[in-house]
């Protein structure tokens, strides 16, 4: 077996010594010029972890977005190439590729585009995971930018150094420092890919439910459907998770599926089961299920709270029968 390819990262060119002697001197940006050391990098002690088989595409001159995109794509088994990608994601004009597209493109292709938190500890937290992390950084200055993407696949803690799939290399070893330095100069973004079915390993709640809500504003239904089931199994108590399914079966004519998804709701018994059962109560007399309707619409009643009212409508609703002129008088 060929020896493991140790390259090392450094900086995009090559500046004369006088011009790097003046910039440590005067250069400003948000990027400190002090070593940062293990220690203080870390929460805990970090243990060493490389995704070896992560999937690699050598990166054409501006085409960091699309070669590190469709790595961590084909990474979770959604098969894709650099020259798929780039029509999406490459803009002339900026010869390069935003963050915002390299997020849409992720949800078009049915994954689940998760920010992580700018720590290192969130970094190897998604590694030890499974989840090689897709980050922006820049290789120049703060002043001289020379934007790129790469993909973080391991770390080594005895080296102290980050393993990435960059450039024109496919292991491309990064002092921690180094690294820190690139990343810092581009504001610490960084990037998680996943299935509908499987959260970031530092996913919340609060992200996992906003992207399943982008998947289905983005018409990716069957996999919004999925990350809605995710995360309600994984966050039972959180009431969106339930309301966003419900809603998003009613949209599409699974009734049955709705009505169960808003039963499975309440038994959770979230902050929203009196929306649930009054959502469950309309479902049922679309359905004509009259004393199922009922009987949700009576226990949304004995819910109370902010949308009473709403609950009594449903209830004369259900009540009439489906009757107008019934309706009318109940008014």
């Amino acid at each position: 077996m060929a020896a493991p390819n140790r390259r090392r990262q450094g900086s995009a060119g090559i500046l004369p010594a006088l011009l790097l002697a003046l910039v440590a001197m005067g250069a400003g940006g948000c990027a400190s010029l002090t070593a940062v050391d293990q220690d203080q990098a870390f929460s805990e002690p970090p243990r060493t972890v490389e995704l070896e088989d992560v999937p690699y595409f050598p990166q054409e001159e501006l085409q960091c977005g699309p070669a590190a995109l469709a790595e961590v794509l084909s990474w979770t088994g959604q098969p894709a190439t650099p020259e798929e990608l780039k029509p999406a994601l490459f803009i002339p004009a900026r010869e390069g590729t935003l963050q915002a597209e390299l997020v849409a493109q992720t949800r078009q292709r049915d994954r689940v585009p998760t920010i992580i938190e700018p720590t290192f500890d969130a970094m190897l937290a998604e590694l030890h995971a499974g989840n090689p992390v897709l980050v922006f950084q820049n290789l120049g200055l703060g002043w001289w930018p020379v934007w790129h993407y790469a993909v973080v696949v391991g770390y080594d803690p005895e080296q102290q150094e980050f393993i990435l799939r960059s450039g024109t290399e496919k292991r491309v070893l990064t002092s921690l420092d180094l690294f820190r330095r690139t990343w810092d100069r581009a504001d610490r973004w960084a990037m998680v890919v996943t299935r509908p079915d499987q959260p970031a390993a530092t996913a919340t709640a609060t992200g996992w439910l906003r992207g399943a809500v982008e998947l289905e504003q983005t018409g990716r239904v069957e996999a919004a459907v999925e990350a809605y089931e995710t995360g309600r199994d994984h966050w039972p108590e959180e009431a969106g998770f339930h309301l966003g399914l419900v809603n998003l079966l009613y949209a599409e004519g699974e009734l049955e599926l709705a009505a169960e998804a808003a039963e499975t709701g309440i038994v959770a018994d979230t902050a929203r089961k009196g929306v649930l059962l009054n959502n469950l109560a309309l479902i049922r007399a679309q359905q004509e299920r009259w004393d199922e309707a009922e009987q949700a619409a009576l226990s949304a009643v004995a819910e109370g709270g902010r949308f009473a009212d709403t609950y009594e409508q449903t209830l004369r609703r259900v009540r009439c029968r489906g009757d107008d002129t019934c309706l009318q008088r109940a008014r």
